[in-house]
């Protein structure tokens, strides 16, 4: 239910002016592209060095959190992906931006992530930022299963649909986040949100932000879970065009690593279909020795 555009996001990949320009104008496309097929290539050879040059600042930090914040090695656990990087060949370039220091490449076509059946007509959106040259930043699929027009129209070349906020680069140099871990953190913690008609908003100590919405999900808290006193905070609110009424689920899990351990949820907020949601709220959950022994 986004404001901005039609379209489902489903898939969680020192220039002065702003270009709207198609794909085939300038020098930017080659340049990008090459840039996104090193990254790729890194991914398939499993290459820790090749990955380290081609991704940004940011991005690096982001997925060195996340692998520590599970404690699974690294880099090792930086390849393991459920799905391989899709190859460019053969999709449409349909939109290339620059804005500042950013850049978005939007691509519309049969992708390809191996892992099986036949691909459909869906969007890749590419991104990417200059540091000391361009760095691959990140990479959105968008399926249209749920949009035939929108996939008729784009099939036929007319790729007006693409010129929505959210397919436009920020302009801004991504922040490099203030966590940056150094090694896997003591115990693992994931958020699980269900909020359908809803966006919300769930932070652990202060730290680890998530962002849901319309959507059922379970994400790792960054720097896991402390020993002793943890806090939950919490925000709800409205998306467009929902009822009001519909249920709504917050959830900490700790994790085991312990084989067929599994722990209840240290923190809930829920809301049947129908109940009144609160706009905010907050909580706490304690990991004593008792509950760390069922953890690891």
């Amino acid at each position: 239910m986004k404001t901005l555009s039609p379209f489902p996001t489903l898939f969680v990949l020192g220039f002065a002016l702003t270009s709207s320009s198609l794909f085939g104008q300038g020098q930017m496309q080659p340049v990008l592209e090459g840039v996104y097929n090193q990254w790729r290539q890194a991914m398939i050879t499993k290459n820790p060095h090749r990955w380290s040059q081609t991704t940004s600042a940011r991005r690096q930090v982001e997925v060195r959190n996340r692998i520590f914040s599970e404690r699974l090695p690294f880099p090792a656990s930086v390849f393991q992906l459920p799905a391989a990087p899709p190859d460019l060949r053969g999709l449409t370039p349909a939109r290339l931006r620059v804005r500042g220091s950013t850049a978005k490449a939007v691509y519309f076509g049969k992708i390809n992530f191996g892992v099986g059946g036949t691909p459909t007509d869906n969007i890749l959106v590419l991104s990417f930022v200059q540091e000391k040259g361009w760095k691959y930043d990140g990479a959105e699929f968008i399926n249209l299963i749920a949009l035939p027009e929108v996939r008729a129209q784009l099939a036929k070349g007319d790729y007006s649909s693409l010129d929505d906020a959210e397919f436009l680069p920020s302009g801004s140099q991504p922040q490099i986040p203030a966590i940056q871990l150094k090694g896997p953190v003591p115990y693992i913690a994931k958020v699980y949100c269900f909020c359908p008609g809803r966006e919300v908003t769930v932070q652990v100590n202060r730290r680890s932000r998530h962002t849901i919405a319309n959507n059922k999900r379970a994400e790792v808290v960054i720097g896991g879970a402390n020993p002793g006193v943890n806090q939950v905070e919490y925000t709800v609110k409205s998306l467009p065009g929902a009822e009001g009424k519909e249920p709504l689920a917050i959830r900490v899990y700790l994790m085991s690593q312990k084989p067929g351990v599994r722990v209840p949820a240290v923190f809930e907020y829920l809301v049947p279909e129908g109940g009144k949601v609160n706009g905010s709220g907050s909580g706490t959950f304690t990991l004593d020795q008792a509950v760390a022994s069922q953890l690891r």
